[in-house]
């Protein structure tokens, strides 16, 4: 049986993503910063019939949190098969480039980029041993700096300095590791879930969770000739899904 770690996993999309994937036989590593919020998500899955989860005490911002996750899960499995990094804030308000304010970015940046950082660099190891290892970071397509330059995109109007930098930072990241492992059968991407209403975005979102879901992992479940250091948004992008940095 696969294995795989969803960060940010307790609710919305992340929970969708962790339900979409035990579905499909795969044991599923539940990470939540609060462990008594990942234990109630895990028993609505087994509510549902769905025992092939587990809850896993998970703060990406903290060192020692991933650390202990990564002993834990290291004590139950040899091999990581999927890693869904898909833990993030979106920073609070102000968002303008010239009032918000640096705590605002570091805190954001700390959860957005650092911890993406931090979870993989840990967890590398185990999913070195798989012999099809994915990543899917967890990103937005209003992360894309060449959309945000584009009067005619449709989201060019709603900018926000904080959220915004930090997806496009996390992005370079996965351009940078898809590169370093291009010669192994890594596949790492970067998926936008599309706007999706979740607590997120106080559930302004107009897509659904379940949608969400199948779009992060149609990429985390990609064949061996499947692409690798690529940005898809099937949102802005129905027919191939790929879209610009």
């Amino acid at each position: 049986m696969k294995t795989a770690l969803v960060t940010g996993a307790n609710k919305s999309i992340g929970f969708e993503v962790v339900r979409q994937l035990a579905q499909k036989g795969i044991f599923v590593y539940l990470g939540s910063r609060n462990l008594k919020n990942g234990l109630e998500a895990v028993n609505t899955l087994k509510a549902e019939g769905i025992n092939n989860v587990e809850a896993i005490e998970l703060d990406i911002t903290n060192d020692e949190s991933v650390k202990n996750a990564r002993t834990e899960i290291g004590e139950k499995t040899e091999v990581l098969d999927i890693l869904i990094n898909n833990a993030g804030i979106y920073g609070g308000y102000p968002q303008e480039a010239l009032n918000a304010a640096i705590d605002q970015f570091k805190a954001t940046y700390e959860a957005n980029v650092f911890g993406v950082v931090r979870v993989t660099q840990t967890f590398i190891d185990l999913l070195k041993k798989s012999s099809e290892p994915r990543i899917v970071n967890v990103s937005s397509s209003q992360g894309s700096m060449t959309l945000h330059s584009d009067p005619s995109y449709k989201y060019y109007d709603y900018k926000g300095a904080v959220y915004l930098s930090s997806k496009s930072a996390m992005n370079m990241y996965t351009v940078v590791l898809a590169y370093e492992l291009k010669n192994t059968s890594f596949k790492v991407n970067a998926v936008c879930p599309g706007f999706t209403k979740t607590d997120f975005n106080g559930h302004r979102g107009t897509g659904t969770l379940e949608d969400a879901g199948k779009r992060i992992v149609k990429y985390a479940l990609i064949d061996k000739d499947g692409p690798t250091g690529k940005f898809f948004s099937e949102e802005n992008n129905p027919e191939t899904g790929e879209i610009p940095w």
